[in-house]
């Protein structure tokens, strides 16, 4: 096998339209918010999601920009159907879940949902004994 040097994602970059619908979206999931000027940043567990405003990116950025166009999974801790209950009362739409799903350590089971700018958003527990009966 080769050696691999990568350890981690240690932030992604999102691109929205509208700052500050964008940002109280997250906010609600749990993400705490950093604005500034030109950009947003988003910290949950040990990642940070950067936030770039339609038209103002930093550079250097992605070559073909624009909005709606991730697809991300998040890990949470515990029980999914609670996660569910919260993200709803919220006002939060779930699209799809709980449905059993494999991750990158195996077996777990996720919800779907997509902020305001159209990304896809996956929530996943491989807590196999609290998510069983989904």
């Amino acid at each position: 096998m080769k050696k691999s040097f990568i350890k981690k994602i240690d932030h992604l970059v999102l691109t929205t339209s509208d700052c500050n619908r964008f940002l109280d979206f997250y906010e609600k999931l749990g993400f705490i918010i950093k604005k500034e000027i030109h950009r947003a940043e988003m910290f949950a567990g040990d990642f940070k999601i950067n936030v770039h405003y339609l038209g103002n990116e930093l550079q250097p950025h992605a070559l073909n920009v624009q909005v709606g166009s991730g697809d991300l999974c998040f890990e949470i801790s515990g029980d999914l159907m609670e996660f569910k209950e919260f993200i709803e009362k919220q006002g939060i739409v779930v699209e799809e879940g709980i449905v059993c799903r494999h991750g990158v350590v195996g077996e777990m089971y996720s919800i779907y949902l997509r902020d305001p700018e159209g990304n896809l958003l996956e929530f996943s527990s491989y807590d196999i004994e609290k998510n069983i009966h989904y």
